[in-house]
């Protein structure tokens, strides 16, 4: 394989968004992303897509002295050179927020991706059959991801508003829903849509009895159901407890449950409630890294790694997947807001991990409808069918993309994403605390 790297483009997007509530304030009207086309000395295009920002788009700018003029096939060693190159960008780590503050890796991951895709399609082998040991299935189950959604009637914010039957998912994603009697007609309404059998409420917005009511809820609604809530460590370990064993029998797992608290670390404090209530756990805060998952096994913290592989490396969240087989763990994926290109990524990894793999997270139902590609990946009965053309299986939509860079131009700034600015408006002087539900009283 002589196909060998001879350009590249670096284009800022964005979409719409509901006015999603989490324990970092609320979704913006629109989102960022940044697509990355790597041409090749064959005439093939490799696409990849990683989260928004101006900080990324020059990273992964600075990287290309690093791979063009490479050949493909030195992909491994091309995006070793970029972690290393970049390692100090993200020295401080992820940060306290419920979204990734680092750029170095979402760097790598971009040039990753992209190669793949172009190996992929000199090789006539699906990314999903490059990665780690291999390909293990032809589809992945997705979890329907729900969310409290904030009234932003008076805010002056543009958020979408969709013409669509009432009470179909389309309808209810851009509704205000702060109850449970809300949260059970999206679960539903989404269901009818996509067939899914799992789902996971986004907490940390109200008090923690009341998300439990939630579940529980959810669970009497859809009663075969898998469930589970994630309140983002947000709450104290004396709340979660109890919480913990009243939802024993109602959730497959809690994620993230509780956070560091005073001198001990959220990895400690996760241990701790694990050993007490017998509850499963999922992280996607205290193992983001392969540091802080060396902590988080030996303390025996967490059940399920939510290795999202925008933030781990394509081929580092195989990893974390072959390594939770190995030591008795489930992988799963952890999602935020993201276009069709990023569905392929992350479905292709999801097919090469072993094991058994949770349902993975995925925000493309709040997103469905605003496609970058010609056929975008479906989820249907639960699942996404993972392509076996070669690379990502995808062919990109030059005019959609044109479009989702205009829109990026038009609406958006430079800024990284910063979810209080959209929470401001909703409340007015409201600060993000990391132990205190969004909609509670500061």
């Amino acid at each position: 394989m002589k196909s060998t790297v001879v350009d590249y483009e670096v284009i800022p997007v964005a979409g719409r968004d509901s006015m999603l509530l989490n324990l970092s304030g609320a979704h913006a009207p629109y989102f960022t992303r940044t697509v990355l086309i790597v041409h090749d000395s064959e005439g093939r295009r490799g696409v990849s897509e990683v989260p928004g920002g101006e900080a990324i788009r020059r990273g992964i700018v600075r990287a290309a002295d690093r791979i063009v003029g490479s050949q493909v096939a030195a992909r491994r060693s091309l995006v070793r050179a970029i972690v290393d190159g970049f390692s100090a960008d993200d020295r401080a780590g992820r940060g306290q927020q419920t979204f990734d503050q680092r750029t170095g890796v979402h760097v790598a991951t971009a040039w990753e991706a992209a190669l793949l895709d172009l190996e992929g399609q000199c090789v006539g082998l699906p990314v999903s059959a490059l990665l780690g040991e291999g390909r293990f299935r032809d589809r992945v189950e997705a979890l329907g991801y729900l969310f409290f959604i904030g009234d932003h009637t008076g805010s002056g914010l543009e958020y979408p508003c969709e013409s669509a039957e009432p009470g179909s998912w389309e309808d209810l994603r851009r509704q205000p829903v702060l109850d449970a009697d809300g949260v059970v007609a999206l679960a539903k309404a989404a269901q009818a849509r996509y067939g899914f059998r799992s789902f996971k409420l986004k907490g940390g917005v109200l008090a923690p009895d009341a998300e439990a009511e939630v579940i529980e809820s959810i669970s009497n609604a859809v009663p075969d159901a898998r469930l589970t809530l994630d309140p983002n460590g947000s709450w104290l370990l004396e709340q979660a407890l109890p919480i913990g064993r009243r939802l024993k029998n109602v959730v497959d797992y809690l994620e993230d449950p509780v956070g560091a608290e005073g001198r001990f670390s959220g990895r400690e404090v996760m241990a701790e409630f694990r050993r007490a209530t017998g509850v499963p756990t999922a992280t996607n805060m205290i193992a983001t890294d392969w540091r802080e998952l060396s902590h988080a096994v030996r303390s025996d913290s967490t059940d399920i790694v939510l290795a999202d592989p925008h933030f781990w490396t394509l081929e580092g969240s195989v990893r974390v997947g072959q390594l939770c087989r190995d030591f008795g763990m489930r992988w799963g994926s952890h999602s935020n807001n993201h276009f069709d290109i990023s569905l392929a990524m992350f479905s292709h990894v999801a097919a090469a991990v072993p094991g058994d793999p949770t349902p993975v997270d995925t925000h493309w139902i709040w997103q469905d409808g605003q496609y970058l590609t010609k056929e975008p990946l479906k989820i249907r009965d639960g699942y996404v069918q993972v392509p076996r053309a070669p690379g990502l299986g995808i062919e990109l939509d030059d005019d959609a993309l044109r479009e989702a860079h205009e829109l990026y131009l038009e609406h958006v700034d430079t800024a990284m994403r910063d979810d209080s600015v959209a929470m401001r408006a909703l409340v007015p002087d409201w600060t993000f605390r990391p132990n205190l539900p969004s909609l509670l009283p500061r």
